[in-house]
């Protein structure tokens, strides 16, 4: 385990949600079928190098940049904060911390004004942002709502090899945490945290990083996610779902992962829950429980759990990525060592009658 992150003496920046991520893709015209072609994100503004994109119900600019580069990899995971001060304050707040940090008042990309990037304490190139452009929101046109529309960025999922350091960070940046994965040793494997009142912003996963397990959209029911199913076998590229359409135990939620032209893991995302009361609960799941990840019980394909983008300094070079060192969750749950369960010994209804379970569940069966 490696040495906790300091907290800096001055205040963190108000971070609103989680806003877009820039990636770089190596064939633009190949990622613009992925993302509009089949997924139908909304096109902002593009140019032969970069395309901008948004979802169904968005007002700022984007939520998602396609830049053309040599290497596939993630340029910026960016938030948006409550003011133009708190810009100021991310800025003040990395430098304490001892973090490379580059500030534009231009922005770094179309549409975001005044902007500060950073390197963070695990590796991860975040922006924090006030300003934007503010576009058409299309949250009623629905002469351009397809089958399988995606109607919000939900959230960013990040590969690290030390979970608790990772979290003790973002809980001093202000996140909280709604749900985590631990084993009987208090090894941590994964926790979600969030700033606005779903599930997640993001989700620290442990494993070798810094990288980008996934960047995930939601749709407003689970019947949008099996139409981008059956469109994809339709299409022929069936062969891009890696995973999925499940239920998540961790989160409630509906999804599918599915892999862009250059493998970076997009989930489509719907149902999960509120968190904004101060006092919401975390929930703890057991690390060999088979339904935390899916909750049907279906296992977790390995690539999952070894597969994921690399991310980029603010030079554009990309990061080393680190070994994790603690057990990880594959090892213990899909590894030849390892065991998993659906019902817990003593869990309820365990080996009772039909009939006894129909009564406790409120009806005769």
């Amino acid at each position: 385990m490696t040495n906790t992150i300091p907290t800096p003496s001055v205040p963190a920046p108000d971070i609103v949600r989680c806003a877009y991520m820039e990636i770089v893709v190596t064939d633009l015209d190949a990622s613009r079928k992925f993302y509009v072609d089949l997924l139908g994100l909304h096109v902002t503004h593009e140019d032969e190098t970069a395309i901008y994109l948004r979802s169904f119900e968005e007002f700022i600019h984007h939520n998602l940049v396609l830049r053309k580069g040599p290497l596939a990899a993630v340029a910026a995971f960016a938030y948006r904060v409550r003011t133009p001060e708190d810009v100021d304050a991310a800025e003040a707040y990395y430098r304490e911390l001892g973090c490379r940090t580059e500030r534009r008042r231009d922005g770094f990309v179309r549409g975001i004004g005044d902007a500060v990037r950073v390197e963070d304490p695990l590796g991860f190139p975040y922006e924090f942002f006030h300003e934007v452009e503010h576009v058409e929101r299309l949250h009623q046109r629905y002469d351009l709502y397809s089958a399988g529309e995606l109607v919000r960025l939900d959230h960013f999922n990040q590969v690290t090899p030390d979970v608790p350091r990772g979290r003790k960070y973002l809980e001093d940046l202000g996140f909280r945490v709604s749900e985590d994965i631990k084993d009987a040793d208090g090894v941590t494997y994964a926790a979600w945290m969030h700033r606005k009142q779903t599930v997640h912003d993001t989700a620290l996963t442990g494993g070798d990083g810094p990288r980008m397990h996934h960047v995930a959209f939601a749709t407003h029911e689970k019947h949008n996610i099996i139409q981008i199913c059956d469109k994809m076998g339709a299409l022929r590229i069936s062969d891009r779902i890696e995973r999925g359409p499940g239920r998540h135990g961790v989160s409630n939620a509906f999804y599918l992962y599915i892999l862009d032209p250059d493998n970076h893991r997009v989930e489509i995302y719907t149902q999960d829950y509120y968190t904004g009361d101060p006092d919401n609960p975390v929930i703890t799941w057991d690390v060999h429980d088979n339904q935390r990840r899916d909750w049907w019980g279906n296992p977790v394909v390995p690539s999952w759990y070894t597969e994921a983008s690399l991310v980029l300094d603010l030079d554009g070079n990309p990061q080393e990525v680190h070994v994790r060192e603690d057990r990880s969750e594959m090892a213990v749950t899909v590894g030849a060592d390892g065991f998993s369960y659906t019902r817990a010994p003593g869990d309820a209804m365990l080996g009772e009658p039909a009939e006894e379970i129909g009564f406790k569940m409120g009806h005769q069966l």
